[in-house]
């Protein structure tokens, strides 16, 4: 079972997923420019990259689990840097 982080503040939420994670699954180029990156981790913007990968591991059979963490004031991965390819 792979566990997966899922970061949310008061307006919004965000799974963190490492690139070989996302090149392992082939979702490289895929993830929109509202998720957010920050060395190797990406941030998946959770209205629709987050749900793209979460549907990417059901079709592959991967079991995981959602570890929450939340916060009540803005994350600070709101300042990280946006994804571009």
């Amino acid at each position: 079972m792979v566990k997966i982080h899922l970061y949310s503040d008061p307006a919004h939420g965000w799974l963190k997923v490492s690139y070989n994670d996302l090149a392992k699954h082939g979702l490289l180029g895929a993830i929109s420019g509202y998720s957010y990156m920050r060395g190797k981790d990406y941030f998946l913007e959770e209205d629709s990259d987050a749900g793209m990968y979460l549907q990417k591991l059901k079709q592959k059979g991967i079991q995981y689990e959602i570890v929450e963490h939340t916060s009540n004031k803005s994350s600070k991965i709101r300042n990280y840097a946006r994804v571009q390819w």
